[in-house]
């Protein structure tokens, strides 16, 4: 079974030597994913009461905005997804189910 694209409709950007608006909002998605994953382990190991409260504040934010990047990229249609199929997303969930058990 071939899985269905979600996708919009791409706008076109010029192709050049010269960075273009998707070229630059892949950049900034992919450093805001890499901010984030590093606020992340920051936030797990500080010692520091307060300085997690501000820190996770910033992670936040970044996060958010990482989540616009992405949407704007989904919506320019430089982002697609494919449609999983039932019996894949099944699968996914019984072997999440299996983990969480054996955590208990």
């Amino acid at each position: 079974m071939n899985n269905k694209k979600i996708e919009c409709k791409m706008k076109e950007v010029p192709s050049t030597k010269e960075m273009n608006d998707k070229d630059i909002l892949n950049d900034v998605l992919l450093t805001l994913k890499n901010v984030s994953n590093n606020y992340s382990i920051a936030i797990d190991e500080m010692s520091n009461k307060y300085l997690f409260k501000e820190v996770f504040k910033i992670f936040n934010e970044t996060k958010n905005k990482a989540r616009e990047a992405y949407e704007l990229a989904f919506n320019n249609g430089w982002y697609s997804l494919e449609e999983a199929e039932e019996q894949k997303i099944n699968q996914a969930l019984t072997k999440m189910n299996k983990s969480k058990k054996e955590l208990d």
